[in-house]
């Protein structure tokens, strides 16, 4: 084990609900991508950090510090610093063409600060990206064995992958009869119908299918009191 490990494993197990948090996409923290010696790198602004210490989302993780205010914020995150988990760095150029990522340098001084950027040294939980390596390995095992299936087996994965592509060809020639059912409308019902408005809204599966039709009318915006 290295140096920087034993200093993350002498971490309280808040502090590791804290980073985990952190780490995880249930922060909502806007990561960017640096170069550190040579390695690509995630960095992020401490104002971030703050943002998502006082999110609804923070406050529903067990055994973490109670944040409520940015003082609170910003002590917590600098007592974490000392385990190595995450370190302050300067931001230089780029690597390399304008749109590369930019080089980072770890500063002697560990300050906490909204407005520094502080590079990851931890790389969260890899149990999803394990199981994902196990589940692709059983994938192509399971493909490369399909000859010594039973026979019984082979028939239904053959009648399930028919019914999937049923099932999107349906879909997609959906999608072009209410397009087409559109363009029409447009035409002789201006402003125009669309079939099952909600097809490709941020809905359910049901609410995708209703209502049946509806008028393509603007909605219109609330003018600011």
């Amino acid at each position: 084990m290295s140096t920087m490990d034993d200093t993350q494993a002498k971490a309280p197990q808040e502090i590791r609900n804290v980073v985990q948090f952190l780490r995880s996409s249930k922060s909502g923290m806007k990561i960017r991508v640096g170069a550190l010696n040579g390695k690509r790198v995630d960095y992020f602004k401490g104002k971030s950090a703050v943002k998502a210490l006082l999110s609804p989302a923070y406050a529903k993780i067990k055994n973490a510090p109670k944040v409520t205010t940015e003082a609170e914020a910003n002590a917590l995150l600098q007592s974490s610093i000392q385990y190595a988990f995450y370190l302050r760095v300067d931001r230089g150029a780029p690597a390399g063409t304008s749109t590369s990522p930019r080089h980072v340098t770890i500063v002697p001084q560990q300050q906490f600060a909204q407005d520094a950027y502080f590079v990851w040294l931890y790389e969260g939980s890899q149990w999803t990206t394990y199981a994902g390596g196990m589940l692709m390995v059983a994938l192509m095992l399971a493909a490369v064995m399909f000859p010594l299936w039973p026979p019984i087996m082979r028939l239904g994965v053959w009648y399930l992958s028919v019914a999937m592509l049923g099932l999107l060809g349906a879909f997609f020639g959906l999608a072009i009869v209410r397009l087409i059912f559109y363009i029409i409308t447009v035409v002789v019902a201006s402003p125009g119908i669309w079939i099952f408005p909600q097809l490709f809204a941020d809905v359910g599966v049901i609410e995708s299918f209703i209502p049946f039709w509806e008028w393509d009318i603007p909605k219109k915006k609330s003018g600011k009191k």
